[in-house]
């Protein structure tokens, strides 16, 4: 596989994203990996704790969509890509405007994400996400609990 190849992929799940902050999430449940070992990470509570296996992350995907509505991408900034035959990582900073929860008004996010993707019987497919809101540097106790 080119490099132009995965740029496709990546595009398509750039496009899923839009989808899921429009309460659909179809589009990204397709891109996602069937298998026991998928992993979706996300950055708030409500959407729940690390989700293992398909199951899991498909009601984790379905919890997501269902707190966004009115969203529109803004952009996404690559940090590093790495892409071999079988494996591939994405690290990005993604961006977008959404009404989020009971909100009205549209908010804007930044996420920074880590996306790995695994060739399974000839596609790309997400094994693994995690996404959250640290995209500038913070203070030490900026991690102690609350």
């Amino acid at each position: 596989m080119d490099a132009s190849d995965f740029d496709r992929v990546i595009e398509r799940y750039h496009m899923a994203l839009g989808e899921l902050i429009n309460r659909n999430p179809g589009v990204y449940k397709e891109l996602y990996s069937r298998h026991d070992d998928a992993t979706l990470a996300n950055p708030f509570a409500p959407f729940g704790p690390v989700s293992r296996g398909w199951t899991q992350v498909a009601e984790t995907i379905e919890r997501a969509a269902a707190n966004y509505r009115g969203g529109e991408l803004i952009g996404f900034d690559t940090v590093a890509k790495y892409v071999t035959n079988q494996l591939a990582y994405l690290v990005e900073i993604e961006r977008f405007s959404a009404k989020v929860g009971e909100k009205n008004e549209p908010a804007s996010i930044a996420l920074r994400v880590t996306t790995i993707l695994r060739r399974e019987d000839g596609a790309w497919r997400v094994v693994h996400r995690q996404a959250d809101t640290t995209t500038s540097a913070r203070q030490a106790e900026a991690l102690l609990s609350k």
